[in-house]
């Protein structure tokens, strides 16, 4: 044989010895043939993530993402917990596993698990077990102030407020406002449809630059007396109007009717400022009448200045004195109240109306005492206790109150739904309460809060009405 051969030989040898081992390896165990293990499906991320903190309460979708498609036996659905909430829907699409759940409460942590079984990836191998936490923003911790924002208030100012804070939360002040002028005809309807008077009769210094005339004069305080000396509060506004221009006799509240500038309205020197000095004289003359009959106001100027500029691209400002921003605007405010500190005037108890996110408008702790919040049209229950709760939240030593209202949600379940005011006040409607002579005045329709809508609220365990309000004298 030749080398060649030998090789050849050789080779074929090793070959049939190989084969020969294999086959008797493969044969060694019996006719199956193992099958590759795949590995089940691995979480990559969640919603919320593991360990989140300061979530919303009431209802929550969970989302899980694994490494590979997934489905999830409808049989297996009720193994998966959250802790003392409800699972009420498990679905798997693709990579992902969403989870709903209801019922969760402020202040708690919550567990979800999600047992072995519950997720499958595509060869019915099952994912490990998933386990989430997190945590429930905490119950908005309320510090209400005890102590007026004014120095050495009346006795009666103290009063009224210790009775705000004294019910706050747990009882809430019905309230009316005067049909433009200086009268109490909102109340009287309301007296008509339901046989009670609100606790809170409000009025409006709209018409300063008339009175005194005929038609309306500031300085009778007739009206005030005789509700304060049944027991009803008082409360007061100002639909601050100005002039259309300098010397003009055509006065306005909307910023694109008038030349007058609010970022002027505290600077000497300008006839912006000389209007605002005289105002705030005419103004003050007029509280201190009520201060001398030891009558205090709950006194909200200046109110909704940021209009809808935080709600939309190209909102605006509604009045004159928010349309040259937040600085301008606290700056009025401040000299307004350390005027009337300067006039002597401690009858006042100011209250402040947010329009939400508008925080950079807020004039500041030390000269507010109240927070209110105005509410149309609006007849969705749980988004003005959401409102309330966030208002709350971000002025925690401040009470809250439904300062204006009209078209809103029954006030019975808006209390029952945790938008626990301080007081509330439906606006008027020019049309029926113009005149309580006129017949249309006992009819039961109204622009803003129907007889039904008072009837509700009066009939509301927690509503005070006026014959429920003690002597704060």
């Amino acid at each position: 044989m030749t080398a060649t051969t030998n090789r050849f030989l050789n080779t074929c040898f090793v070959i049939l010895f190989i084969l020969s081992v294999t086959v008797t390896a493969c044969s060694d165990g019996g006719d199956d043939v193992p099958t590759p293990v795949l590995d089940g499906p691995v979480l990559v991320n969640s919603t919320p993530v593991d360990g989140a903190t300061d979530l919303a309460e009431g209802s929550i979708t969970i989302t899980l993402t694994f490494d590979q498609n997934v489905t999830s036996p409808s049989s297996t659905h009720s193994l998966v917990t959250l802790s003392d909430a409800t699972v009420t829907s498990v679905v798997a699409s693709l990579t992902k596993v969403t989870i709903k759940a209801t019922g969760l409460e402020k202040g708690n942590t919550y567990q979800l698990v999600v047992p072995k079984g519950v997720v499958l990836g595509p060869t019915k191998v099952a994912a490990t077990q998933v386990i989430i936490s997190f945590s429930i923003q905490e119950e908005v911790q309320t510090a209400i102030t005890t102590s007026l924002a004014i120095d050495n208030p009346s006795q009666q100012a103290q009063n009224v407020y210790n009775f705000l804070v004294e019910n706050y939360g747990q009882k809430v002040l019905s309230g009316a406002m005067a049909n433009v002028n200086w009268n109490t005809n909102e109340a009287e309807w309301v007296k008509l449809q339901t046989g009670k008077y609100p606790a809170i009769a409000t009025f409006d210094y709209v018409h300063l630059p008339y009175s005194p005339a005929n038609w309306v004069d500031y300085s009778n305080t007739t009206i005030q007396q005789d509700w304060w000396n049944n027991n009803g509060l008082i409360s007061a506004g100002w639909h601050w109007i100005v002039p259309t221009a300098e010397g003009a006799t055509d006065y306005t509240y909307k910023p694109e009717e008038t030349t007058f500038k609010a970022s002027n309205a505290t600077i000497d020197g300008t006839w912006e400022n000389d209007l605002v000095k005289a105002d705030l004289k005419k103004t003050a003359d007029y509280l201190k009448l009520l201060q001398a009959k030891n009558i205090p106001v709950i006194w909200r100027p200046l109110h909704e200045a940021a209009g809808n500029i935080y709600e939309f691209s190209g909102g605006s400002a509604w009045f004159w004195w928010g349309a040259d921003g937040a600085e301008a605007y606290k700056d009025l405010w401040i000299y307004m109240f350390d005027y009337f500190k300067t006039q002597g005037l401690n009858n006042l108890i100011w209250v402040w109306t947010t329009q939400t996110k508008d925080r950079e408008f807020y004039p500041g702790d030390n000269y507010v005492d109240i927070v209110g919040r105005d509410i149309y049209n609006n007849s969705k229950t749980l988004d003005i206790a959401d409102e309330f709760a966030s208002i709350q939240e971000n002025y925690p030593t401040k009470m809250v109150t439904l300062s204006e209202c009209g078209n809103a949600a029954n006030i019975s379940a808006q209390w029952n739904a945790e938008a626990q005011w301080s007081f509330f006040m439906p606006w008027y409607d020019y049309e029926r309460t113009d005149d309580v002579n006129e017949s249309d005045f006992g009819e039961t329709s109204h622009e803003h809060a129907d007889a039904t809508w008072w009837t509700d609220a009066f009939n509301h365990s927690d509503v005070i009405t006026r014959d429920q309000m003690p002597s704060l004298k």
